[in-house]
């Protein structure tokens, strides 16, 4: 690691006296499963990310890719994802046996927000589950199985920042972003008003 820094933040208080700390809506809206608004974000999800790390913590983010909804919620508790041809590097495979925990980003073309899931993984090879997977007659050989700690829907400003999506995104994927955080958070706000917030927090970027 590079020593060639003047200013390193190198605790937690630190840190917080520098960015200040998260809001309540923020802090309820993370959920132990998966909800119904999550369900529908991953079945229109056609990418997403996974992060592993082996036992020595050294870190690998994967993407992964098939047509929408190609990531089963088996039960709120639980994610199937096929594992298809790739590379053989294997580096998610061979993390998840040295140090199961995971962490997810799904992402929807056109819409502000991404959906964080974080867990424990392992690998599976049952046939009757695989086999459920199969594309153009094919079963992927391989199902990584996410037991699920935490999911959260993340913030627009990314998207927005990077204008990821150009002018595709629409008002209606605002409006179920909002009926969602209103469910999850538990907060006293009408759907017009966290509607209103989001576009204010999306707009504010710097």
């Amino acid at each position: 690691m590079t020593t060639e820094f003047k200013h390193i933040i190198r605790t937690e208080e630190e840190l917080r006296e520098l960015i200040g700390t998260p809001s309540k809506l923020v802090q309820q809206k993370v959920v132990d499963h998966i909800d119904s608004h999550c369900a529908d974000f991953i079945a229109e999800s056609p990418f997403v990310l996974l992060g592993t790390a082996d036992a020595d913590g050294n870190a690998d983010v994967s993407p992964k890719g098939d047509p929408a909804g190609f990531i089963e919620v088996y039960n709120e508790k639980t994610l199937l994802i096929p594992d298809r041809p790739g590379n053989r590097l294997a580096d998610t495979l061979t993390n998840i046996l040295q140090n199961p925990h995971m962490g997810m980003i799904f992402l929807v073309p056109g819409r502000r927000e991404s959906l964080r899931v974080n867990g424990t993984a392992q690998i599976v090879c049952d046939d009757d589950q695989r086999e459920r997977f199969s594309m153009n007659g094919k079963p992927p050989q391989l199902l990584i199985a996410v037991t699920v700690e935490e999911a959260f829907f993340h913030c627009a400003k990314c998207v927005v920042r990077s204008d990821l999506w150009g002018d595709k995104t629409n008002s209606r994927n605002m409006h179920e972003m909002a009926v969602a955080l209103v469910e999850q958070a538990k907060v006293d706000f009408t759907i017009e008003d966290m509607e209103s917030m989001l576009e204010e927090d999306a707009n504010e970027l710097y």
